[in-house]
């Protein structure tokens, strides 16, 4: 053995292993060092495509207004795999439009995308490649706004008045040409369908040019305040009592009469036109004397609404005697009277009349009677159609001549109103003895909110 290990051969296999052993460690230790070094094999080129790439615009936004520029842009990106991925997810590269030359000159004119802050390893291609776009002096122009409303929504039968804007003008800026365009500034409120009450709200601001196509402008408020008072015409008729079916054996039906008299009714112009009084029947074969009913008024088909639902009749009747109201009038040929004795006659009847009278009802009107509103919350505003009315009272003489226009007290209750238009009862209050009647015992009240104090 010790032979074998002292021969020549032997140490040069051991020396020939030696050096294959330290070649492939070094190699192994080279390769490791380029991969963490990138000097390994060539890299894989791919390419990706990122889609909705913002476009910034650079130029002096204070004098001019460009337009035709795209908001977003498609780049596609060329290059190492890595540098790919890194690129789509962080996107910090920016696609921009470079206008701010101070000597741009105005009108149409095509420009480039350009790429910034890109890896520039990267290849970008840009789609679209170029933008043709409209540079003009930037103007603004004081415009006044006209409101509108689609007038088919209001509910039948009622009508709306002028709609009113606040703030009354807007100020409009943009290109020099389509300022020019400008021929309607409109606010469009947008109301429901069957509206039958004042509406409060707000509405955008449009500028358009004659053909009502929108121009690119920039409008300042945005949008306004619009107020639409909607109402409702009417009119005040009166109420004739019919008599329907007959009368009981015994009964004469003297009088009969209404109160109140009148009601007034609510509807288009064109409808109400056709009605001059609400005939209101009145069945009698069930009257045995004096009496009172409640009836319902029936409303006209052709009307929205009416101010009354009930009335009350007063019914006075008088006993007669059966054969006497059956028997047929004999009538019996008497010798002509003298002229003295036809005037005694006439005498005693007037004196008898007289006496069965009772005291005459006379009437007297009060015009231009305050009507105050009560229990107005501290958040709101009420206004009334009308603040005075007049006001008619029954009475004897005597006690109508005493009244003044102090006695008369009018006021209307607004504490549990919300916001918008309501037909409110009046609450009337008068001296004793007599009786009242208006022209209308409802009023139209529209309650808002007071302005916040700045």
């Amino acid at each position: 053995m010790d032979k074998f290990t002292n021969s020549a051969w032997f140490m040069r296999i051991v020396a020939f292993a030696l050096a294959a052993l330290l070649f492939i460690s070094i190699n192994f230790e080279m390769e490791s060092d380029k991969k963490s070094l990138g000097l390994s094999t060539a890299p894989e080129i791919s390419t990706e495509t990122i889609e909705n790439v913002p476009v910034e615009v650079y130029y002096d936004r204070e004098n001019l207004v460009v337009s035709g520029v795209p908001e977003t842009v498609d780049v596609t990106l060329k290059g190492a795999k890595s540098l790919l991925i890194n690129a789509k997810n962080q996107r910090d590269f920016k696609v921009y439009v470079d206008l701010s030359d101070p000597a741009i000159s105005m009108g149409d004119r095509t420009v480039t995308f350009k790429i910034s802050d890109l890896n520039e390893k990267l290849v970008a291609t840009i789609d679209p490649e170029y933008a043709e776009v409209n540079v003009q002096e930037r103007v603004t122009k004081e415009f006044s706004v006209e409101a509108e409303y689609n007038g088919s929504l209001l509910e039948e039968g009622y009508t709306a008045g002028q709609p009113t804007v606040s703030p009354k003008t807007v100020k409009i800026t943009g290109a020099k040409d389509a300022i020019e365009q400008i021929s309607y500034v409109k606010a469009n409120l947008e109301i429901s369908k069957g509206l039958n009450e004042t509406v409060n709200g707000k509405a955008t601001v449009k500028a358009l040019d004659r053909d009502l196509n929108k121009l690119d402008v920039t409008i300042e408020p945005s949008s306004v305040d619009v107020s639409l008072k909607v109402s409702i015409p009417s009119k005040t008729v009166s109420i004739a009592p019919k008599q329907t079916g007959k009368a009981k054996d015994g009964i004469r039906i003297t009088s009969m009469s209404v109160d109140p008299k009148e009601v007034t009714l609510f509807g288009s112009e064109t409808d109400l036109e056709k009605i001059d009084e609400i005939n209101l029947p009145v069945n009698i074969s069930k009257i045995d004397g004096d009496t009172e009913l409640e009836l319902d008024l029936n409303k006209p088909e052709s009307v929205q609404k009416m101010s009354l639902g009930k009335v009350k009749v007063k019914i006075r009747t008088e006993k007669v005697d059966v054969d006497e109201e059956n028997a047929e009038p004999v009538v019996e040929e008497e010798e002509p009277e003298t002229e003295t004795e036809q005037k005694q006659e006439e005498q005693v009847v007037e004196e008898e009349a007289e006496k069965d009278e009772p005291a005459a009802i006379e009437s007297k009107t009060f015009n231009n009677i305050q009507i105050v509103p009560v229990g107005i919350q501290d958040d709101q505003e009420a206004e009334l159609e009308s603040d005075v009315t007049s006001i008619t009272l029954l009475g004897e003489a005597d006690d109508l001549k005493k009244i003044t226009k102090d006695d008369i007290n009018l006021t209307v209750d607004v504490s549990n109103l919300d916001e918008g238009t309501h037909d409110v009862d009046l609450a009337v209050s008068v001296p004793e003895g007599v009786e009242w009647e208006l022209d209308s015992k409802t009023i139209s009240v529209t309650i808002t909110q007071k302005d916040e104090e700045t």
